[in-house]
């Protein structure tokens, strides 16, 4: 194991003091008389039917893991209830780019990628494609953390913990930005110029 200065020790420590019991362990607002809103207040279902984020009615709603999911039709809300961990967000909603550096990154929920069935969201485009660009590997290694390490903490203290003692093969956007450029001889959407 690395040697950790003493006072970065110490500095962990007091902000895992400050920080218990910050932030929610799935990314949900608050939206009105509903807690834990998940998708930002979006159809679950739609991501899948229609490819796109769809505003969901706060009167069509339904509770699955602790979350409040709202649809845009009871029909979508009836296909949900058949199936609900078919169309719940990998990561309970956290940005599945962060999920193989065990980040739960609070995003929006319009950015996203449904891949082997199953949905992703991401905080931009240039998130997505550098998630997708080894989608596989990401998925495998995010699942993994999330079992082990991030599903059941709160995301102010499991982002504080990740970026002062990231894990092995933490890439930088910018690293990420190089390798996909590397491969494809193009930048990600929104990626700044890359630096010699």
């Amino acid at each position: 194991m690395p040697h950790v200065p003493l006072s970065r020790l110490l500095l962990a420590v007091g902000a895992a003091a400050a920080l218990a019991g910050c932030g929610t362990v799935h990314n949900t607002i608050r939206d009105g008389a509903d807690e834990h809103v998940i998708l930002r207040g979006n159809d679950a279902v739609a991501y899948f039917t229609q490819g796109e984020p769809v505003k969901g009615d706060p009167g069509i709603q339904a509770a699955y893991d602790g979350d409040t999911y709202r649809f845009a039709s009871d029909a979508n809300r009836k296909q949900f209830e058949q199936d609900p961990k078919k169309y719940a967000p990998a990561y309970a909603g956290f940005c599945a780019s962060g999920a193989p550096y065990a980040l739960k990154a609070n995003i929006g929920a319009d950015v996203f990628e449904v891949y082997q069935g199953r949905l992703y969201l991401v905080g931009s485009e240039r998130s997505k494609v550098n998630f997708m660009m080894d989608a596989d590997k990401n998925i495998a290694v995010g699942d993994r953390y999330w079992e082990e390490e991030t599903k059941e903490v709160p995301y102010r203290w499991q982002n504080f913990k990740r970026y002062t003692f990231k894990v092995p093969g933490y890439k930088t956007d910018a690293e990420l930005d190089a390798e996909y450029f590397k491969r494809y001889r193009k930048l990600p959407p929104g990626a700044p110029p890359l630096k010699n």
